[in-house]
């Protein structure tokens, strides 16, 4: 059992560490009911969840030093959670980062109010590699833990014991919520702030979930792709020549079995960029060329 002078030592680094992250923690005004959480990414920027965002207009942020400042809004990403308020004021002190082991002790830290800083503490369970949003967009990781998201928390810091912030969290995405690692924010913020929101593919047509014909041969078992039911005049499917009654089972490697798939082919890093989909006609396999375009 470790001796009491250890554990009043571990004890002050944690409350050491939640007041040095709390230098960058806010308060997020812009919904009805309980204020939310956010974090001063850099001087006059402040990082907070899309969904805590229910207006576009009459947002306040609370600073750290207890002056509450009206924000304008940036750009925002309902896929991934992610939303960026300009605030005249917003100071960043130190520096954001900090990657995190399985294991490691970690507090989430909020300010859904004017009370204060809160926390909570708890452990990493799992860090995980790459994903894809629900509007298409790879996202480069995350992190979970077992630390309270009390209500407010979202658009709040995940903080190492060392007081760096390592993430925002969020209980919107995942079950029970989880925390999006700096490295994997940093990106989309830079695109927020330049245009305002993330590019989205597209191809132009309507199609549905069907069972493949038995005498198609794919290398996978896939066994459903996309029917195309409809194709708009001058769009990329159009210009490449897609028919339909086409069944759409590939977009280069990523298999195409159902619409949330087509999604995840078409994030922001396909707009203007030639794919080759590969369909099934007339029970064949053919490869397409097409340049994907920009949703609107």
């Amino acid at each position: 059992m470790p001796e009491p002078a250890t554990l009043a030592a571990i004890s002050s680094q944690l409350a050491d560490a939640a007041e040095s992250a709390g230098a960058r923690i806010v308060t997020v005004d812009a919904r009805r009911r309980l204020p939310a959480s956010g974090i001063v990414w850099s001087d006059g920027v402040v990082v907070t969840a899309n969904h805590v965002i229910e207006r576009d207009d009459r947002i306040m942020v609370g600073l750290p030093g207890g002056e509450t400042v009206a924000a304008t809004l940036a750009g925002r990403d309902p896929g991934t959670d992610i939303a960026v308020v300009r605030v005249t004021g917003a100071t960043a002190p130190g520096a954001l980062g900090g990657a995190l082991r399985v294991g490691e002790l970690v507090l989430a830290v909020g300010r859904p109010g004017s009370g204060g800083i809160e926390a909570s503490l708890g452990a990493v369970a799992a860090v995980g590699g790459p994903w894809r949003s629900r509007g298409g967009v790879r996202v480069s990781g995350f992190v979970r833990s077992d630390t309270t998201f009390f209500p407010g928390f979202s658009g709040g810091a995940l903080v190492n014991s060392g007081g760096l912030i390592a993430g925002m969290n969020t209980s919107h995405l995942g079950h029970g919520g989880i925390t999006l690692p700096v490295s994997a924010i940093e990106p989309i913020v830079s695109a927020l702030l330049a245009g305002g929101r993330l590019k989205r593919g597209y191809l132009g047509i309507s199609s549905q979930p069907v069972q493949l014909p038995a005498s198609v041969s794919l290398e996978s078992a896939q066994e459903t792709g996309l029917l195309v039911v409809s194709v708009d005049s001058g769009t990329p499917a159009a210009t490449a020549g897609i028919l339909v009654g086409d069944i759409l089972v590939r977009i280069d490697s990523d298999v195409i079995d159902g619409s949330e798939a087509l999604q995840g082919a078409l994030g922001p890093d396909s707009v203007g960029q030639s794919r080759t989909l590969k369909v099934v006609r007339g029970g064949v396999l053919k490869d397409i060329a097409a340049v994907v375009g920009e949703r609107a």
